[in-house]
């Protein structure tokens, strides 16, 4: 295992002058349920914001005309809902086909929780094969089926804040013990874990990057969702797994340390690190601290 945490920033390919839409990917976002629909909009916003070339909302049709109003850049796709308007377990077939034309998944925004999205997450998680960013509610279903972590379909990036990944070992451990743990955890189920916190912690199981932008005004909701979205799109433009989640959290804070310096920590919201995403990416592609 590499201990090295400061490994440089991967870098993005130059965009040819004939590149189209297709040559950046088609992110699909899953997730979204009545009463959470702003959760996977954001993530929308972020995968679009992220560079992705095609970006594809897949939500309860009960949510779909809310979700579509925020953002007109991105796709909408209705999902069976269950009486709670959550996404109901006879969506499978109808996400296994849109997974079919994506570059990659991000699961979990605003998706809520029932015993039926459980067993959902659980059926997603190892029979896709596509690259898949998994998160928020996605994360404490498969906590509920941990035999199923070490049996994913296809590459995965889990992306848990200090109680999801409590949820996900079945214990809760002290900020000095999470770090090894999630190294372990990495190399044992095959997955990239992004342990979200103060200095958030990439680990493939065998290298680990710590990320060092980031401030307190982003302790707010829904800033995760904008990071789901953000990785998802960077994984569409031919960036490995471990790469696109290094650059997606360090991108992320950015957003959220430029955003801050505008706004103010107290002041800032999730929507706002969206919005000040371009200007990560231009202060990202004038750093020389990039691998070449």
């Amino acid at each position: 295992m590499d201990g090295r945490t400061d490994l440089p920033l991967p870098r993005l390919a130059e965009r040819a002058a004939e590149a189209h839409k297709g040559d950046f990917g088609l992110a699909l976002i899953v997730g979204g349920s009545r009463g959470m629909t702003g959760a996977v909009a954001l993530a929308g916003m972020a995968a679009l914001r992220g560079g992705a070339g095609l970006v594809r909302l897949a939500v309860p049709d009960v949510c779909l005309e809310t979700v579509a109003v925020l953002e007109p850049s991105y796709m909408t796709v209705p999902l069976p809902h269950d009486d709670a308007g959550r996404i109901a377990a006879a969506a499978h077939e109808r996400l296994v086909e849109l997974a079919e034309a994506a570059t990659a998944i991000g699961l979990g925004p605003g998706l809520g929780r029932s015993a039926e999205l459980d067993k959902l997450v659980g059926r997603l998680y190892t029979d896709l094969a596509k690259p898949m960013v998994v998160d928020a509610d996605a994360l404490n279903a498969l906590a509920t089926q941990p035999d199923l972590l070490a049996r994913p379909g296809g590459p995965r990036i889990l992306t848990p804040h200090p109680g999801e990944f409590a949820r996900l070992i079945g214990e809760r451990l002290a900020a000095d013990q999470r770090e090894s743990v999630a190294v372990e955890l990495a190399a044992r189920c095959g997955v990239v874990v992004v342990l979200k916190g103060h200095g958030t912690l990439i680990t493939d199981g065998k290298r680990q990057a710590r990320n060092t932008t980031g401030n307190p005004g982003m302790a707010t909701g829904g800033t995760g969702d904008v990071l789901t979205g953000l990785i998802t799109a960077l994984a569409c433009q031919d960036l490995t797994l471990f790469d696109a989640a290094h650059l997606g959290v360090h991108l992320h804070g950015l957003a959220g340390d430029i955003a801050a310096a505008e706004v103010g920590e107290i002041s800032l919201i999730a929507s706002d690190l969206a919005q000040f995403l371009p200007d990560a990416f231009a202060e990202y592609e004038a750093s020389d601290d990039l691998d070449d």
